[in-house]
């Protein structure tokens, strides 16, 4: 049971993997560089939000449904959901159009709705004596979801991708609100100019610096992510079939209800009445932010913060194995964790996140600040082998706060009821997915916004206009139409300008920092369950027991 349970979760997982092609997702039109018409960070940022927000809400609408039918069922009706939101992500992107991408990733969340919880109940009733590791297990498969997803997404768009056309590093070009033209037969077509600085970011071989005709080449994502939708509806497919409840000896599903049924048990009817259940779902929330909004920008922000500084090092390979290890953190974090919960308790692991995550956040902009400010000292490397390693412990805290969180509700709550009850929980996961990436997009936009006026003021009028064919009064326009970006300015920038980027999520690490340690005070609080709620609950299930009888 355990083969497909982990294959359906490392399906899911693929959500956690969105950021491996955000920043190609950036520059679909422009190919080299971002085109006006490119959709910005935020913008591609998004639909992880949704992806793994998702999981959490369309569980929780779906919960008793997924009760009421049964595992087959669900995640028959789950793999052929997540089959059409991924046909209809694909077609978005090859055309794209907005509009039809958020719908295609939601289709896609919305059926993990109904393949996420029958693999755990599956694996804690096949296991009820070791249910954190049997629930880490199965869970941890989300973490491995990007180890597949990174290097078969590059695998395909190597496949399908092209460059576009090259006009020329020296060409007449017109500039309209922030966009470039130049003449190409009897019409005006836009162009982007790729400068030194981010072609030596880029993945391709054979480019140079100068202008690139704007629609005449692609990145191969879009094609890419519709054949990984066909491959993962397969695995899902088989998946279902191959997985099944355990029987007794004379062949009835679910004698582990019944030993559950002897039990103190909460009925899920009864759970929201308890404090227990708000002062956990604040912690897992504040616990997971941070790790949420990491994921969702861990390719572009390993490369914004050190591939000037460290360019024979942090390359685009480098950049795709930071996710990978991120992933592997995810995953060995749901099964490292979960094991070490059914040694030392729960809340003793919930404490070890809190205090693990303080130290974490809060030494990331140090690491940071160390790396930029020497890059050529030898104690450079092993300051970034620091900075992974603590990224992604924080990651591993993510994956380990959801895969131990089903054994704490079998705790607090009892067991019977516990995929139920988990439902009710996960929207934690959806509104750290929301609270991740948006804290950490808008507190690196302002940073962004201060960085380009600050490089702005420093450059010489006659300067910016002869690089732009604009003045500085049509700023706010060239930077909405992507024109400017930090890397241009610092190619424009007086000598010993000090490159803002590897700054611009300071403000953002120690925020997260702060959250973490609300958790750990919410936490603290967090205590047995009134034994009112297991006696009103043995009450309603004999009613319901004399009831079906009844009937």
């Amino acid at each position: 049971m355990f083969i497909p349970a982990f294959a359906v979760h490392g399906c899911i997982g693929a959500s956690y993997g969105w950021s491996h092609i955000s920043s190609t997702l950036m520059r679909e039109q422009g190919v080299v560089t971002s085109a006006a018409g490119d959709w910005s960070l935020d913008l591609v940022t998004y639909p992880m939000t949704i992806l793994v927000g998702g999981i959490g809400f369309s569980s929780a609408i779906l919960g008793r449904w997924v009760s009421k039918v049964g595992p087959r069922r669900a995640m028959l009706q789950g793999s052929l959901t997540l089959a059409a939101g991924y046909g209809l992500t694909s077609f978005a992107i090859c055309s794209h159009n907005i509009f039809l991408l958020y719908p295609g990733v939601g289709l896609i969340a919305f059926g993990t709705g109904s393949l996420y919880t029958p693999p755990v109940q599956i694996l804690i009733d096949w296991f009820p004596d070791r249910k954190g590791l049997a629930s880490g297990v199965v869970i941890s498969g989300i973490g491995s979801g990007v180890l597949f997803f990174a290097p078969m997404m590059d695998f395909f768009m190597n496949k399908f991708h092209y460059m576009p056309t090259f006009v020329g590093k020296s060409i007449e070009v017109v500039a309209d609100k922030g966009q470039y033209f130049t003449a190409i037969g009897d019409a005006m077509r836009e162009v982007v100019y790729l400068s030194n600085l981010e072609l030596a970011k880029l993945p391709y071989e054979g480019l140079a610096e100068g202008y690139y005709l704007v629609g005449t080449g692609s990145t191969g994502v879009g094609i890419s992510y519709g054949l990984m939708g066909a491959v993962y509806t397969t695995a899902l497919l088989s998946s279902t079939f191959a997985l099944s409840r355990p029987m007794d000896i004379h062949g009835n599903i679910d004698k582990g209800d019944e030993c559950l049924a002897e039990n103190r048990n909460v009925h899920v009817n009864y759970l929201l009445r308890t404090p227990q259940f708000w002062l956990l779902f604040s912690t897992a929330t504040l616990l997971s932010t941070g790790g949420m909004g990491l994921m969702s920008v861990a390719k572009p922000m390993v490369s914004e913060i050190f591939s000037t500084n460290l360019p024979t090092i942090v390359t685009t390979s480098f950049a795709t194995a930071y996710l990978m290890a991120m992933s592997s953190g995810n995953l060995f974090g749901r099964v490292g964790w979960a094991a070490l919960s059914d040694r030392i308790g729960r809340r003793k692991t919930f404490a070890i996140f809190s205090l693990c995550g303080l130290g974490v956040y809060g030494s990331i902009p140090v690491l940071i600040n160390a790396i930029v400010s020497n890059p050529e000292s030898s104690l450079a490397p092993v300051l970034l082998g620091l900075f992974c390693i603590n990224t992604v412990a924080a990651v591993s805290i993510l994956g380990g706060v959801y895969a131990v969180l089903p054994a704490y509700e079998a705790d607090l709550y009892g067991a019977k009821h516990v995929g139920a009850i988990h439902t009710r929980l996960l929207p934690s996961a959806t509104l750290a997915s929301v609270l991740g990436p948006s804290v950490l997009l808008k507190l690196r936009s302002m940073d962004e916004q201060k960085a380009i006026q600050q490089l702005v003021s420093n450059i010489k009028p006659e300067v910016f206009e002869a690089r732009f064919n604009t003045s500085m009064d049509n700023l706010p326009q060239l930077i909405n139409s992507k024109a400017i970006t930090i890397p241009r300015l610092m190619e424009l920038s007086p000598p010993g300008t000090i490159d803002p980027s590897p700054y611009m999520y300071n403000t953002t690490l120690y925020t997260m920092a702060g959250m973490v340690s609300l958790a750990s005070v919410l936490h603290y609080m967090v205590g047995p369950v009134d034994d009112k709620y297991f006696n009103m609950s043995k009450k309603l299930e004999e009613e319901e027991e004399r009831k079906n009888k009844h009937i």
